[in-house]
């Protein structure tokens, strides 16, 4: 079994201890050989949907665009959090500098806001491709295209940077552990020396903004487009609709479910098993499986990776591969 030291409750502390998932040797070496299974795994998927857009002309459209950005986002917010706990299961200690607890806690938050924009941006393209086809090219143009990924990548970053510097420069005491896997907002407020209110308040009201905002712009997107479906007289046409936007309700469902879970609850101290298996769902396997969905149910996609595996299979045969 692991064993942590402790800071005495009047001590002034310049690191947290992270208990992640406390538990004999052997679990530990599993978990750690499971998760970096996920994360090799996740990687790769997701790294597979950024060379396939990449690659295939056909892919260069913006809906596409939308799907690498995001992807690449996958890898990166999935990055923000395992590496540290695989580091975490072999360690005796799960010790995290102040350092690297405030900047986990700035990107995780980050990346987190950044997806819900970017999966507001996809819903408004999946609206845009079935209730304006016609004034869809017009419209989705590259440029407005560059502007909404650019967008969701700024507001997402500069949304939480004031708040975690604000909670940054507080003093912390008492004892320095976190049952968590990663620096999260409420165990880090709970170790101030002095209760500030007015920071709490601040931040738990800027924090449900990411997720609300674009949440409710998603669901009023899919509102119109299943009013447009269902004007659609052939029942083909309906198939082909919901087809369409079919992989991103899926990402939706998944990411926003486990999240409205996590944080629409409410937590007490009995819930840290249940809040770590939730957050693991939309931090961990929520990116593992998001490159499964959109290959699944997207033919264009399954024709890229088709073509890219056939290009490799022949690639020292013909000396090239044409696009």
């Amino acid at each position: 079994m692991k064993t942590f030291s402790f800071l005495s409750n009047s001590s002034t502390i310049t690191g947290f201890i992270l208990l992640g998932f406390p538990g004999p040797r052997e679990k530990q070496i599993f978990l750690f050989v499971l998760f970096s299974t996920v994360y090799l795994l996740t990687l790769m998927g997701n790294g597979s949907i950024i060379c396939a857009v990449r690659w295939d002309q056909r892919l260069h459209t913006p809906m596409y665009i939308l799907l690498a950005n995001f992807s690449f986002l996958e890898i990166w917010y999935v990055t923000s959090t395992v590496p540290n706990m695989l580091a975490n299961f072999l360690s005796d200690t799960n010790v995290i500098s102040f350092t690297g607890c405030f900047l986990q806690f700035y990107f995780f938050f980050s990346l987190g806001s950044t997806e819900c924009f970017f999966l507001a941006v996809m819903a408004f393209d999946r609206y845009l491709a079935i209730c304006r086809p016609l004034r869809y090219p017009t419209i989705m143009t590259r440029h407005l295209c560059t502007n909404l990924v650019v967008s969701c990548w700024v507001l997402g970053f500069l949304w939480f940077l004031i708040p975690i510097i604000i909670i940054s420069q507080m003093s912390f005491c008492g004892s320095r552990t976190i049952d968590h896997f990663l620096c999260d907002p409420g165990p880090l407020l709970a170790l101030t020396c002095q209760r500030a209110l007015l920071i709490e308040l601040v931040f738990s009201s800027l924090s449900p903004l990411p997720l609300v905002i674009p949440f409710l712009f998603i669901m009023g997107s899919y509102i119109l487009v299943l009013r447009a479906v269902l004007k659609v007289p052939s029942a083909a046409g309906k198939r082909k609709a919901f087809s369409t936007c079919g992989s991103h309700l899926a990402v939706v469902s998944l990411f926003y479910g486990s999240v409205l879970v996590m944080y629409g609850s409410p937590t007490s101290e009995h819930e840290a098993g249940m809040q770590k298996i939730v957050t693991l769902f939309y931090s961990v396997l929520t990116p593992l499986l998001n490159p499964v969905i959109y290959s699944l149910r997207n033919k264009d996609m399954k024709k890229a990776a088709l073509k890219k595996t056939k290009c490799n299979n022949h690639i020292f045969k013909l000396g090239n591969c044409s696009r």
